[in-house]
């Protein structure tokens, strides 16, 4: 889902397997790993989804860069 971000472009969430995925404005993506569901509700939800991002997911959980 596209997002209206100065920083993340797209958030998409595989709910079966807990997996975040957070695409930026610049192309780099990433998967965050055993993120709950309630956190990638509230993430969509975030007025800044950057800030909510900084403080909540970014160092929170596993993640591996996607892409090349």
């Amino acid at each position: 889902m596209q997002v209206e971000s100065e920083a993340i472009r797209d958030i998409r969430y595989d709910e079966a397997r807990a997996k975040l995925f957070v695409t930026f404005h610049d192309g780099d993506a990433y998967v965050y790993v055993g993120v709950p569901g309630e956190v990638h509700r509230s993430f969509v939800d975030a007025d800044s989804k950057g800030r909510f991002f900084a403080f909540e997911i970014r160092d929170q959980y596993p993640y591996n860069k996607l892409g090349a």
